[in-house]
């Protein structure tokens, strides 16, 4: 077992990813970044767009896509087709050997379908566990793997994940091989204080923090889910998280906010 060995999990957002020339730079620096490293991409938006294209109303609540079965041939046609195979032919001409992924894919994710007496979430999964060794194997290779956020239930039923919950679930299960270090880039400097300032960036965020922010309003909509799994994943082994502007990958000196426990 190793336990000194860096892995760089990085994942990427919807905006990122809508601006040709950031995720264009995005990849660029990814494919810098030495030693083992794995990239997470979403995608929402261009998901939306194609829905409503097709006629279908995109439905979020608390940041997080309701998934009816239209929805959900969308979310894999978007997810795992168009944006993943981009992303990796994007990497593989600077030079990385990628490979892309959705969860069924080796059965590298197994989830199960969310269970809430509240919402029906529809077709939205819940990471039950992660083929680690599979994926240590690949990259132990310099394969660079990229994960959609798309996964399975084991029985032919593939699911839509929040890709930021499959970055901390691979960070958690990889964490028994390597030293963890998850980035999360979007269009933003970090968190934000006040979301209208993008000066206001709250460099430090631990539990008790995040409690009082979300007391006074502070955190609310999609970063909730992202710092829930921000500090699920530090209490599981991930070693370091940072939240930043994409800018940040492969710079020691970048604005961002880094969470800990």
């Amino acid at each position: 077992m190793e336990t000194n060995k860096k892995i760089t999990l990085v994942k990427i957002g919807g905006n990122v990813i809508d601006d040709t020339e950031a995720l264009i730079n995005v990849l660029i620096a990814f494919s810098k970044i030495e030693g083992p490293k794995i990239l997470v991409h979403g995608g929402g938006k261009e998901a939306s767009r194609i829905a409503e294209k097709l006629g279908l109303v995109p439905q979020m609540i608390d940041g997080r896509r309701i998934t009816d079965a239209p929805m959900l041939d969308v979310a894999i046609m978007t997810y795992a087709g168009l944006l993943n195979k981009k992303i990796v032919a994007q990497l593989n001409a600077s030079g990385v050997t990628a490979i892309g992924f959705s969860g069924a894919d080796g059965n590298t994710i197994l989830s199960q379908k969310r269970k809430n007496a509240e919402i029906n979430f529809g077709f939205v999964g819940d990471v039950v566990s992660i083929n680690s060794e599979l994926i240590y194997k690949l990259i132990e290779q310099e394969i660079v793997p990229v994960f959609c956020a798309i996964t399975h239930d084991g029985k032919g039923q593939l699911l839509n994940t929040n890709a930021d919950t499959i970055t901390s679930e691979l960070g958690i299960a990889l964490s028994k091989h390597y030293d963890v270090k998850v980035i999360y880039c979007f269009e933003k400097q970090g968190v934000l204080i006040n979301t209208e300032d993008e000066n206001s960036v709250i460099s430090q965020i631990n539990q008790s923090k995040y409690r009082d922010l979300l007391a006074i309003g502070a955190i609310h909509s999609g970063m909730i889910p992202k710092l829930d799994n921000c500090f699920y994943a530090l209490s599981k082994g991930v070693q370091q998280i940072i939240i930043g502007h994409h800018s940040i990958i492969g710079q020691s000196d970048s604005i961002y906010t880094s969470i800990q426990l």
